[in-house]
């Protein structure tokens, strides 16, 4: 059958247009049944089984099958992936709404629906001829797309109703409205909750329902002013009354936040219970801006937690906040309110139950692992099991009547402490894809033997020849670079760098291709590696390993001798590795002069070479900042630390950083030539005056003045900054001043002024990855944009598509950044374990003085502790503040940026959701404040905050820059360990 719809469009010259859609309809889409003996080719296409398999519900009494409606699927997803329910039809109306309003949903149904054992059934009713329905006159969609799923619905009870097996048909909704106009048709319809309440064993289920309101809270008091409905936002934000943004909570007081809005040039800070207005941190917002009369500060105090007790704490923690405020004397910054949310951003949230005492409660507060995410209340049965362990809750809705939004049990991770849970944590906090590889990913590989063909070599160079090696940090297993150096018959030396030619096995658009680009960066986390592609690439056939054939692709360059580029050219290549070395190795062969082979001359060239182009690089105004970084060594059978050691750096880190340097910029210049609107590239933005004022501030009370004005000007005032008998000195400012840099991120060339491309840490016009594809996908788009350049491969039209390759750089800098995140966060978990049952002294600097508490870096574990400083009145010790200097006084003793101290530490293991690393003051000795050595009473404590939060605050303050000594290549380098073995 054919049903057309003829449309007539009226254009601005008055020219009318006839439009005519035809849409076919079929007699032959099977209902998928067993039992049906009415559809033709019944033998195919059977997923719905005929028996009574489906869980014993005491609503239903007979055989039935389940009919979905959208809402259901959306907000019942976490129920649907429990292997319980079965035999359930999909419509194609719900199954093309479910897609267009949650990607993420969308995927997980056809996950299910891919499960042949959970037998879900697509049916095509909307090419059916007998339930497909035409919109009427005046009808809503919403409401023909309920009116099309009850037609189904009803269909499938008049199709199945002369087979012996009596199977009815139920439709699920929670659309009130619409169970009983199914009703009425003579429909069965229940609701979600009506459907698990009444199953049997509903227990575990139960505690999945998303609820949007679990009734009215504290006698329905209204915590919080009503939203604005969406027209009132959008004709609000229309007319300049109000802005929008995404809202940022802060992690320091859970009482403040800030809305980055769209055309103000400083953030809008939210303060207040009120005006937060059930924002969630990620949100987009809507606010309208104070008169400036009544614009605040930040307050000076850390507020990460409220009063359980009743509303009155509430209310007497806002009463502190005030006071804070009023006393705050800082400038005042533009202040607003939330007046409504124009989209969530909620995520599933990992965390704990908070201890409740109340027997048979089954209203709890789950606690978020993350602070800027408030409390949420939850129903569960399985409090005794779950309050032991990690789990994941989501949030359902926020009403005003609520302190805390509501939510659900999604599942339980493991044992709260347990090391594996702990980093499965850290994994989904960060959104870090970590799952197994699937199918179509693993069929996208080589077949296995794999060996180098006569077609591998059409287009390449055949540099076997060469006296190639790779020089990694110990037990690296994806070797992405290597490097070979010899001398020509004019004098001058050839120079290569060899980079694993990964493109040649992903190719675009192929499942590997999209999970690639999707995970965008492998993920280093203590003691085990998170691939971006899989282990047969990553560690295998795309690792340049010693005395093995390889694919790669090749940057060379003819130098001179004061390292100045005469010549490059590019070239796909096949190289033999003659040695894998470590940096220790490496070194050991450059220093010893007895050495002679091609290896050593070949890396001694190499690098007198690398120090030269580092000279220039400096003198140009890159710049050399520093990042307190650790290294673990593991126990082989437990893998826990057993110890820790600050990293240190070798010529040979350099002299590798330095030539993968000058490849990524070798490969900018010739790409952004070939293709200057589409070429993906790294800038690292300048940044604002303002972001130094700490940097500045720091050096002045220490006598010295640091200049901000360009970036070689604050190189050349770091170099100038040194003291004696503070070796460490020069170190933290370096520290201090890599906090004041902007976030390094990949763009597409088209999107930006040339002028824009610069980046600021290496001091160069135009840079890009090239160097390390077994690890980055910004990297293979790089090698794709070159292959093209020099013609050994053809181009394609995704790859000069200038909005899908942004779009892959907005996912590649989000993927970065969370990656950085989730490293810091693994190495901070680390630290607790190697602290567990220890107590230590160790020497630290004070990094900040603040108004009530000293901020230490302990550089031998990279740790940073905040040391409150609070009276203790029976011992008569207080503390003074001041403003000018920025010290703490105590007596005689005086506070300053950048003295040094010991501090006990040990690990506080009470609060099982943040443990605490205490730290307790031993010099200098302050009478009933500090301790003696390794034991006494704690008076003073050095808060380390949790894994999560530490990472989370150092990574918003640094925004590390990619910069000399510790650019992204030299890190990479230092951060590759050896993968965790079964």
């Amino acid at each position: 059958m054919l049903t057309t719809k003829v449309f007539f469009r009226k254009t601005k010259g008055g020219n009318v247009f006839k439009t005519v859609r035809e849409h076919y309809l079929r007699d032959d889409i099977h209902c998928g049944s067993k039992a049906c003996d009415k559809c033709l080719y019944r033998n195919k296409n059977i997923i719905l089984d005929d028996e009574d398999s489906s869980v014993k519900c005491s609503k239903l009494l007979h055989p039935y099958y389940l009919l979905l409606d959208t809402n259901i699927i959306l907000d019942q997803i976490d129920i649907l992936e429990e292997d319980v329910i079965h035999n359930v039809i999909i419509l194609q109306t719900v199954l093309e709404e479910v897609k267009h309003r949650s990607s993420t949903v969308y995927k997980k149904l056809k996950d299910i629906i891919s499960n042949s054992r959970r037998r879900f059934y697509i049916f095509v009713n909307e090419h059916h001829k007998q339930t497909y329905i035409e919109r009427k006159p005046g009808e809503s969609m919403n409401d023909r797309n309920d009116r099309a799923i009850r037609v189904a619905t009803k269909w499938y009870n008049n199709h199945l109703s002369t087979s012996d097996s009596n199977i009815r048909t139920v439709l699920l909704t929670e659309d009130s409205r619409n169970r009983e106009l199914a009703k009425n048709e003579g429909i069965p319809a229940l609701s979600m909750e009506d459907y698990v309440m009444s199953l049997e064993n509903s227990s575990f289920l139960a505690d999945k329902l998303c609820k949007r309101t679990y009734g009215a809270e504290t006698g329905g008091q209204e915590f919080f002013p009503c939203h604005c409905t969406p027209v009132q936002l959008h004709d609000g934000i229309k007319n300049g009354k109000f802005l929008q943004g995404t809202f940022a909570a802060s992690r320091e007081n859970f009482l403040e936040g800030y809305v980055n809005a769209e055309g103000m040039e400083k953030s809008i800070l939210i303060q207040g219970r009120s005006n937060l207005n059930r924002a969630v941190d990620g949100d987009t917002v809507a606010i309208e801006l104070l008169a400036e009369d009544q614009w605040s500060s930040p307050s000076d105090i850390v507020l990460q937690d409220e009063v359980e007790a009743d509303v009155d704490d509430v209310l007497e923690t806002e009463k502190v906040l005030d006071k804070f405020v009023a006393s705050n004397k800082m400038q005042k910054t533009p202040t607003g309110k939330i007046v409504g949310i124009i989209r969530r951003n909620w995520r599933q949230y990992c965390g704990i139950l908070q201890p409740s005492n109340i027997e048979g409660n089954v209203r709890h507060l789950f606690v978020p692992a993350e602070r800027k995410i408030p409390k949420i209340r939850i129903e569960t049965r399985q409090y005794n099991v779950l309050s032991k362990q990690r789990i994941i809750v989501a949030i359902d809705s926020w009403p005003r009547n609520s302190r805390y939004p509501l939510g659900h049990f999604v599942r339980a991770l493991g044992e709260i402490g347990d090391k594996a849970t702990e980093n499965e944590v850290i994994l989904l906090e960060h959104d870090v894809p970590h799952s197994r590889f699937s199918d179509a990913v693993l069929s996208s590989l080589p077949k296995m033997p794999w060996c180098i063909t006569e077609v591998d070599l059409v287009h390449r160079e055949d540099l076997r020849y060469l006296d190639v090696c790779s020089v990694d940090p110990p037990g690296c297993t994806d070797i992405d670079d290597a490097l070979h150096c010899r001398e020509l018959s004019n004098g001058n030396l050839e120079v290569g760098v060899h980079i694993a030619d990964v493109t040649h096995f992903i190719r675009p658009g192929t499942a590997l291709d999209k999970e690639a680009a999707l995970r965008a960066t492998t993920v280093y986390l203590v003691n085990t590696r998170i691939d971006m592609i899989p282990e047969l690439l990553s560690s295998n056939l795309c690792s340049l390993r010693g005395n093995e054939d390889r694919l790669a692709f090749s940057c060379i360059w003819e130098m001179d001798r004061d390292a100045s580029v005469v010549n490059t050219r590019f070239c796909k290549s096949v190289i033999c590795s003659r040695a894998s070395m470590t940096y220790d190795e490496a070194q050991l062969r450059i220093d010893d002069s007895n050495q002679q082979d091609v290896l050593a001359i070949s890396m001694r060239n190499l690098n007198n070479l690398a120090k030269k182009l580092k000279k220039k690089r400096l003198e140009n105004g890159a710049l050399v900042l520093a990042s307190p970084e650790i290294r673990f060594r593991v126990d082989d059978e437990t893998h826990d630390p057993i110890d820790v050691v600050a990293k240190k750096l070798k010529e040979t880190n350099s002299m590798v950083e330095e030539f993968m340097l000058l490849a990524n910029i070798s490969v900018a210049k010739k790409i952004v030539t070939e293709f200057p609107e589409c070429a993906v590239l790294r800038r690292h933005p300048e940044p604002p005056p303002a972001n130094f004022e700490p940097l500045i501030k720091a050096g002045k009370n220490q006598g010295f003045d640091i200049i901000v004005n360009t970036g070689k000007e604050l190189a050349e005032s770091l170099n100038k900054c040194h003291q004696e008998g503070n070796p460490y000195f020069n170190t933290m400012l370096r520290i201090l001043a890599t906090r004041c840099m902007m976030q390094a991120v990949y763009f597409v060339s088209g999107m930006h002024q040339q002028s824009e491309y610069f980046h600021y840490g290496l001091a160069c016009p135009i840079y890009t990855h090239f160097t390390s594809p077994i690890r980055r996908y910004a990297d293979v788009m790089v090698h794709r944009l070159l292959a093209v350049c020099i013609g050994v491969d053809a181009t394609y039209p995704d790859l000069l598509d200038k909005k899908k390759n942004h779009s892959l750089c907005h996912n590649l800098n989000y993927r970065n950044r969370m990656a950085q995140y989730a490293e810091r966060a693994s190495v901070a978990l680390n630290t607790h374990l190697f602290f567990r049952e220890k107590v230590q002294d160790e020497e630290g600097y004070i990094l900040f003085v603040r108004k009530n508490a000293l901020q230490v870096l302990i550089p031998k574990y990279g740790l940073e502790g905040t040391l409150y400083l609070k009276d203790n009145k029976e011992a008569s010790v207080s503390f003074t503040y001041s403003s000018e200097d920025h010290s703490q006084t105590c007596g005689n003793i005086v506070f300053r940026t950048f003295d040094p101290v010991v501090v006990q530490i040990c690990l506080d293991r009470s609060n099982v959701q943040h443990e605490k690393l205490i730290f307790k003051l031993v010099k200098p000795h302050i009478p009933g404040f500090s301790v003696s050595p390794v034991s006494g009473e704690m008076s003073c404590i050095v808060q380390q905050e949790s894994t999560k939060e530490v990472t989370k605050r150092k990574a918003d303050q640094e925004k590390v820059a990619e910069n000399s000594t510790e650019t992204d290549e030299g890190k990479t380098k230092k951060k590759k360990r050896k993968k965790k073995k079964n």
